[in-house]
This record gives C-alpha cells, sequence and structure tokens, in this order.
C-alpha cells in the first residue's frame, strides 16, 4: 500500500513538474549546452530523480522509457542468452534425436541377428536330432543285418553238413558198387 503511495505521489510530483519534463522529452541537451546553463542541468537532474522515483527513466538517446536502463540492458542480455539456450536445445534436440534413431536402429539389427542365431540354434538342434534318428535307423538296421548274417551262417553251416553227409553218402554209395 505505501509503495502504490509512494508512486502516486511521485507522479503527482512528476505532473507537477511538467513543465520542466516537457523540455527534456522535446529537447536533447548536447554536452556544450549542458556546461553553459547550470540551471537547465539542475532541472534535468532533479526531474530525472522525479521521474525515477515515479518509475519512469531516460535512456542513452534521452527517450523515455517505463524501465530502468540497467534492468532493460539485464533484459535483452537475458533474452539474447534465452535464445542462445533455446538454440542449444535444438541443437541438443536434433543430437538426441539422431542418437535414438542409431540406437533404434541398432536395436532392430540386434534383433535380427538374434533371430538369425535362434534359427541356427535350432537349425543344428534339428539337425542333431535327425542324425542321432538316423544313427539309430542304422544301428537297428546293422543289428538286423548281423541277425540274418547269423541265420545264414547256422543254415551254411547246417547246409555244409548235410552236403558233407550226401557226399559222404555218395561216396559209400560208389564205394559199394
Amino acid at each position: 500500500m505505501n509503495d502504490a503511495c509512494d508512486k502516486a505521489s511521485g507522479l503527482y510530483s512528476f505532473l507537477t513538474l511538467a513543465p520542466m519534463t516537457h523540455l527534456l522529452l522535446t529537447a536533447t541537451v548536447t554536452p556544450s549546452e549542458q556546461n553553459s546553463s547550470r540551471k537547465s542541468g539542475w532541472e534535468t537532474a532533479m526531474a530525472k530523480d522525479i521521474l525515477g522515483e515515479a518509475g519512469l527513466h531516460f535512456d542513452e538517446l534521452n527517450k523515455l522509457r517505463v524501465l530502468d536502463p540497467e534492468v532493460t540492458q539485464q533484459t535483452i542480455e537475458l533474452k539474447e542468452e534465452c535464445k542462445d539456450f533455446v538454440d542449444k536445445i535444438g541443437q541438443f534436440q536434433k543430437i538426441v534425436g539422431g542418437l535414438i534413431e542409431l540406437v533404434d536402429q541398432l536395436a532392430k539389427e540386434a534383433e535380427n541377428e538374434k533371430m538369425k542365431a535362434i534359427g541356427a540354434r535350432n537349425l543344428l538342434k534339428s539337425i542333431a536330432k535327425q542324425r542321432e534318428a538316423q544313427q539309430q535307423q542304422l544301428q537297428a538296421l546293422i543289428a538286423e543285418k548281423k541277425m540274418q548274417l547269423e541265420r545264414y551262417r547256422v543254415e551254411y553251416e547246417a547246409l555244409c553238413k548235410v552236403e558233407a553227409e550226401q557226399n559222404e553218402f555218395i561216396d559209400q554209395f560208389i564205394f559199394q558198387k
């Protein structure tokens, strides 16, 4: 509340000194003119003080401003820093976007290679199972052939025995005659 009252009284002072302010707004005082008229410099300083209390200031071009020149300069610097920051953030987002795309691509390639490896492993397991089944079939065939060989051997021995008996019978028959 006090701040508002102070500003109001400063504004009142500003309005009462409006003729002096008018001089400040309409004419630019050069350094040589300031030296020639001490009264004009004093009035200018007084008007600047009153305007400053009211929240109004003159810039380097003697234009009336609402903000203090230092605050204006800081605002401009902050604006430039913000612009630089936004530009850097944009660059960062581009870099991160590229990195994300690269990581996604690498993830897809890794997934494809993983699927290929799983397929190859399954194929090897399948081949191993096929070989095992084929080996079992061949072992069964070998066992069957061995049994058949054993039957043929026994039959051969039996036939040889029969042949020997028959040859002996023939020899006895021929000698008996």
